[in-house]
């Protein structure tokens, strides 16, 4: 899970792996896209550090309207786009840089009545944009192996099959509409946490509201748009908050970078293609003591940054970056 936000005027919200970050992509110059806004805290942060605009991508309304106390202060650099990310380079080309904080912010987290926290009791909803359907529609509707699915593909939950069998008998007595009503059934068929272990229910509240915003499809789709929306040295920053996510961003960067190669020695010869990426960080950066010392939410975070190269942008398969795919059964 991640923090979008900073420590400005009083606002809580702490952006993570920031410090490195700016290091990577530095010197900060042009214009930038934020394709997670937030709480604003890398768009403030990139606009400060020297970039003469930022375009600020949000589906989620209340971004914008919590940023209303400071946004003015930066003028026309700061531009508020409402919308998804994976549809960047309709909103702008040329872009100096991207950067992609994935995940539920705290803002998000810290409401109760958006139903994304299994420790405040809210409706099961966990929508980002705050239309569509919401986690409730996917409890109480889908199918018990559809349900399964999705723990296991978006949660990597082992116990899938028998927290989506509860679920099913749980809900044919009434059906779950509320966050902590969930979290107790999910607590109910595991162990026991031992201290120092996530919650229970970290996998299944993460893998419902991966399913109800798509998340993984538009990580696909706007890594793609990210590749047609920079500049040739223009920086694509990634910060992922589990090993699907990151798996996805390292396997993109790979394939970009000609990396990827045969399977085995009796595959067929891939075609070369000239990189449209060269790596800025050869691996995955994390936290360090001092950030996971003030901001413990940091710990699971992972860095990856790619440099544009001047090769036209092309698709690439979901399956070719190791996408988690789920076909859907009817109930």
């Amino acid at each position: 899970m991640d923090d979008k936000g900073d420590r400005h005027d009083t606002d809580p919200h702490i952006p993570v792996l920031l410090r490195p970050l700016l290091a990577a992509v530095a010197p900060v110059s042009g214009t930038w896209l934020d394709g997670t806004f937030g709480a604003g805290g890398y768009t403030r942060a990139l606009l400060d550090a020297g970039a003469e605009r930022v375009i600020a991508v949000d589906r989620d309304p209340l971004a914008f309207e919590m940023a209303a106390s400071w946004a003015d202060r930066y003028g026309e650099r700061l531009v508020k786009q409402p919308g998804v990310f994976s549809q960047m380079d309709s909103y702008a080309q040329d872009l100096d840089g991207v950067v992609l904080d994935l995940g539920v912010s705290s803002m998000q987290l810290d409401q109760a009545e958006r139903g994304f926290s299994f420790l405040r009791d809210g409706p099961l909803d966990m929508r980002m944009s705050q239309d569509g359907i919401s986690a409730a529609d996917i409890v109480n509707t889908a199918s018990e192996a559809d349900l399964a699915d999705i723990l296991f593909q978006f949660g990597e939950e082992r116990a899938s099959r028998r927290i989506a069998r509860a679920i099913v008998r749980a809900r044919a007595e009434a059906p779950i509409t509320r966050t902590l009503e969930l979290a107790k059934l999910v607590e109910s068929c595991l162990p026991r946490a031992k201290p120092g272990q996530s919650h229970p229910a970290t996998r299944s509240f993460q893998a419902l509201r991966i399913a109800v915003n798509a998340e993984y499809d538009e990580l696909h789709q706007g890594l793609m748009a990210a590749e047609r929306a920079l500049k040739p040295g223009g920086m694509l920053a990634v910060v992922t908050f589990h090993s699907i996510e990151d798996r996805m961003v390292k396997r993109f960067f790979a394939a970009r970078a000609g990396q990827t190669g045969r399977a085995n020695r009796y595959a067929p010869e891939l075609v070369e293609e000239a990189p449209r990426f060269t790596d800025v960080t050869r691996k995955a950066i994390g936290a360090d003591d001092e950030e996971l010392a003030s901001n413990p939410r940091s710990r699971s975070a992972r860095l990856r940054v790619g440099r544009r190269t001047d090769a036209p942008a092309g698709p690439i398969a979901a399956r070719d970056i190791g996408m988690p795919e789920i076909e859907r059964r009817p109930s």
